[in-house]
């Protein structure tokens, strides 16, 4: 079965052809500046050169057309005919309590995915845009929904409900819904594979760093809790997020520098996190860099992300009484092993000891931790767009 894997934006799209049977990836590629003037499609069929087509993608159906006629196209593509696509996979950011898992999209789906848009303005409608796309361009190929707060939707209410009055929860549904889903459900399961134990009998903190970032309890493959809340805001320091704020500092903020509701939130969410904190950049190589030049705030920018981080992580073992695995993955989590070893430090209390030469490598599925380590620490690089295959083939199949 060829799956085809569909990220929208406002004015992209992210695809993949996966064959999931063996999981390989056929081809993948970008059209950036839909709607824009410089549109430009880079395909990149595997195997095959690379090419690039800058034609002027108008809108999303204009852009899914383009992907389809390059995957057909007699020099880059890797199908020969579009009935080979059997099913279309799109990411969905906010599913809300509406969907626990993965759907096959309906009229039904896309009235709920639209109800949450208010949850999400800046992805939702652009979810819903590609969604319409592919039904002009493929009609009748099955397509399915996945969202990235689905995987937190097995929270129960002491982790999910805010202390605020109750009826903010009854009336616009405000509460914890966590995100980042896909990344934790996929290395989850991978790493009950590494460490040989089944899946539902296990006990996984999943740290999911990048520019943005989210930690997930994940008991026996389920999701207890996380570290996002009810925007992606919420949780650990991140590039340009600030994290958990006493909420006091926010109208404290907004009256001393007579800021409105949105500049608050710009000052939160883009010009907060380690750039805030370092003055440097949001970019942790670069803050690395000027730390090791002896940039003092940058150093505290990079020991306050970490110490929060490990924060998390202690939380989250004393939620499951116990942990087997922590994992890292993400751009961050991936590929730093010094901002590893920084988070790590702060484990010894858990047993936690890493192996130097392994935590220093980068790229693949590896364990980092000692063989003395009472703790298993593994590194595993997620791949959302094969967890999004994986769920679009397991619906298709039942």
């Amino acid at each position: 079965m060829k799956i085809l894997v569909l990220n929208c934006g406002s004015s992209s799209l992210k695809y993949q052809l996966i064959d999931s049977d063996t999981e390989a990836v056929l081809a993948k590629g970008l059209c950036e500046r839909i709607g824009i003037e410089g549109s430009k499609l880079k395909h990149q069929p595997t195997g095959k050169d690379d090419v690039i087509f800058n034609d002027y993608m108008e809108d999303h159906t204009v852009a899914v057309k383009m992907v389809i006629d390059a995957l057909l196209d007699s020099n880059h593509g890797v199908v020969s005919s579009a009935k080979e696509i059997n099913a279309v996979g799109h990411r969905v950011v906010h599913g809300g309590e509406y969907f626990a898992s993965s759907v096959i999209i309906t009229p039904e789906v896309k009235e709920a995915i639209q109800k949450c848009c208010e949850l999400a303005p800046l992805h939702n409608p652009a979810n819903l845009i590609g969604i319409d796309a592919c039904e002009k361009i493929m009609p009748g190929v099955p397509q399915v929904a996945v969202f990235d707060t689905a995987f937190h939707q097995t929270m129960p209410e002491r982790a999910f409900l805010y202390a605020l009055p109750y009826e903010y929860y009854e009336k616009y549904k405000i509460r914890r819904y966590g995100f980042h889903g896909t990344s934790h459900k996929f290395v989850a399961q991978e790493a009950a594979k590494m460490i040989n134990r089944p899946l539902q009998e296990s006990k996984i903190i999943t740290c999911h760093l990048g520019n943005g970032g989210s930690i997930c309890a994940v008991r026996n493959g389920k999701s207890i809790d996380t570290s996002m809340g009810f925007t992606p805001l919420e949780g650990l320091v991140m590039g340009t997020r600030a994290g958990d704020v006493d909420a006091a500092v926010i109208t404290f903020l907004m009256e001393k520098e007579n800021l409105t509701p949105s500049e608050m939130d710009n000052i939160l969410n883009k010009k907060s996190g380690v750039l805030g904190i370092s003055g440097v950049s949001s970019d942790f190589r670069d803050i690395e860099g000027a730390r090791d030049e002896g940039n003092v705030r940058a150093e505290a920018a990079l020991d306050i992300f970490a110490y929060r981080v490990a924060k998390y992580i202690g939380e989250y073992a004393a939620s499951m009484n116990g942990v087997d695995a922590i994992v890292f993955t993400a751009g961050l989590g991936e590929n730093s092993g010094s901002i590893r070893r920084l988070i790590c430090d702060y484990l010894a209390f858990l047993g936690v000891h890493i192996d130097s030469y392994n935590n220093s490598l980068r790229g693949k599925a590896i364990e980092i931790s000692a063989p003395d380590s009472r703790i298993r620490v593994l590194v595993i690089p997620t791949n959302e767009e094969l967890m999004i295959a994986r769920d679009t083939k397991d619906l298709l199949d039942k």
